[in-house]
């Protein structure tokens, strides 16, 4: 689960899975709703990190939110900047994020933290907390279950995370944890997701 070969296999798909998952009617509305709850609540610039085709990025700005865009794959990129030109889109890794210290209000990341290798994960958390201002929110998206669990994702190699042990690693990385929430869909993997607030440094 290198960042190459994630790069490469969604590059590969990209026009497949944009068609499939790449507008906001294409996701739950259960998400939406927590999504848009989440965001009301912020003041300031928000990351989405990892945005894929934007559906998420263009969603937030569309109800007002000042909302960036940043994914590993050119061609995501490419086809959001198309969905929602007056968002800014760039190219970019989790682990280094186009944002000074203590600047942001808040980071969505839906679903981009399921290709991250178990051990890179606090990598990535820790560059969360270096860009939220202190009070900041962090939003997760992830498949739930047992944590660090690889399972054979249509894409490529991803892996589970359980809401508790995602939430010892926040807290770890100067989170508080504000909710977590769990869905089960007929047929679909379990869901779950964390809130979380970064704790003054």
């Amino acid at each position: 689960m290198s960042l190459r070969a994630v790069r490469a296999a969604y590059s590969a798909r990209s026009a497949e899975y944009t068609s499939l998952l790449g507008s906001i009617s294409s996701t739950h509305p259960a998400d939406r709703k927590l999504v848009l709850s989440w965001a009301q609540g912020l003041s300031g610039e928000v990351i989405d990190a990892g945005c894929g085709p934007g559906q998420w990025t263009a969603f937030l700005h569309s109800t007002g939110v000042d909302v960036q865009g940043v994914d590993l794959v050119p061609e995501f990129i490419e086809t959001a900047k198309q969905l929602c030109p007056e968002a800014q889109f760039s190219v970019g890794s989790l682990q280094r994020l186009p944002a000074p210290d203590d600047s942001l209000a808040g980071i969505l990341a839906w679903y981009s933290l399921i290709h991250t290798h178990p051990a890179g994960i606090s990598r990535v958390l820790d560059e969360f907390a270096r860009c939220l201002a202190p009070g900041g929110s962090l939003l997760l998206g992830f498949f739930d279950g047992p944590a660090g669990e690889p399972f054979p994702h249509a894409v490529t190699s991803a892996c589970f995370w359980s809401a508790e042990e995602m939430s010892g690693l926040l807290q770890e990385a100067g989170f508080s944890i504000v909710g977590t929430h769990s869905r089960v869909d007929p047929g679909m993997r379990p869901h779950a997701a964390v809130v979380a607030r970064r704790t003054d440094p």
